[in-house]
């Protein structure tokens, strides 16, 4: 059977460290999740002028996420937080295949930032630091290494995310200090934290329009997988 080409956001860092000059970077699990799927994953630089290109060859498209954040501003609000870093070149290719996807009913993954900026293209706005608006909030930049659980999400029943996973609660990894605060007209919320943040969102207007808050390419849980391979399914 033919592999669905699925193409995968990148990072990217400014010059130094890795390379004297600015450089992109995909943890390699992204890629690997999507090829034990059954996907042929391609990583897609930022090119915003080449979006409707990109968007003509791939099958379906996973919005990674990262060490930045949205710009408050794409979702109207009128206050910064100070801890807030953006990568606009990346933000703005990634605004522009997603859009271009969601027009055209291609199936999208986003994941952790790739899930919060999904939540704003379909007219939903973010907390921008968790820590500051959610008393109480647990730990969700979690201490422990990210191939482990960090705490446990309550899965809505009749969703996207519930017919895929067949499970009613997933342990999930976390690492975000953003989060969903509400979603658009017509999203459905699909999993909660137990301190109430939002982890799961989906458009059910689409054939494949899911986002979750974890990282699901580590496969901590069965239900890792399937995520996985529902989403490459989708694209087939």
């Amino acid at each position: 059977m033919k592999r669905p080409v699925i193409g995968i956001t990148l990072d990217a860092e400014p010059a130094g460290g890795w390379s004297k000059f600015p450089w992109y970077a995909l943890r390699e699990n992204y890629c690997g999740a999507i090829a034990a799927a059954g996907g042929l994953p391609m990583p897609l630089p930022h090119e915003p002028e080449l979006a409707a290109d990109y968007l003509a060859r791939i099958d379906g498209l996973l919005v990674t996420g990262g060490a930045f954040d949205v710009d408050p501003a794409l979702f109207g609000a009128s206050e910064r937080h100070p801890t807030v870093k953006t990568k606009d070149r990346r933000t703005a290719f990634e605004l522009a295949i997603l859009r271009g996807m969601h027009a055209a009913d291609k199936p999208v993954l986003g994941i952790c930032g790739g899930e919060q900026l999904l939540n704003v293209v379909l007219g939903g706005t973010l907390i921008q630091h968790i820590p500051d608006e959610v008393p109480g909030a647990l730990a969700h930049e979690q201490p422990n290494p990210r191939d482990q659980a960090g705490h446990e999400v309550a899965i809505v029943a009749g969703t996207l995310l519930h017919r895929v996973t067949a499970a009613d609660r997933l342990p999930v990894n976390s690492a975000h200090h953003q989060a969903v605060k509400t979603v658009g007209r017509g999203i459905v919320v699909n999993a909660t934290a137990p301190d109430g943040v939002i982890e799961g969102i989906e458009d059910p207007s689409q054939r494949f329009c899911l986002g979750v808050e974890w990282h699901p390419e580590f496969a901590i849980s069965a239900g890792d997988t399937k995520i996985m391979a529902a989403f490459v399914d989708a694209a087939r």
